[in-house]
């Protein structure tokens, strides 16, 4: 798990994280947090379910379109898959959380 934070002038924070995909996939997904600290932020995440979260130093912290995209959606919890792709989209928290339905 890699990630990092940036604080912002207001005094918040957005916490970036890459963590494996919850869908049990070996895929890797990269998560974006708008809270008022760190602590805030991992707990935001924790309380949705992604219990192992924790972020250990500044490695990557989130890049200037991450925070921009994290600050103009209202829940500020957005990801998309890792690496990132040119052509996808943000999406929101519950989109990733949501049980797959068979077809």
């Amino acid at each position: 798990m890699s990630g990092g934070f940036v604080r912002l002038p207001g005094g918040s924070v957005v916490v970036a994280l890459t963590l494996p995909s919850p869908g049990g996939d070996d895929g890797k997904v990269r998560v974006l947090v708008h809270s008022a600290n760190r602590a805030r932020a991992l707990t935001r995440l924790r309380n949705l379910g992604l219990r192992a979260v924790y972020l250990r130093g500044n490695a990557h912290p989130p890049t200037l379109d991450e925070i921009t995209a994290v600050l103009h959606h209202p829940d500020g919890l957005l990801w998309r898959a890792a690496p990132q792709t040119t052509s996808e989209l943000w999406h929101p928290i519950r989109a990733l959380l949501r049980p797959v339905r068979p077809a």
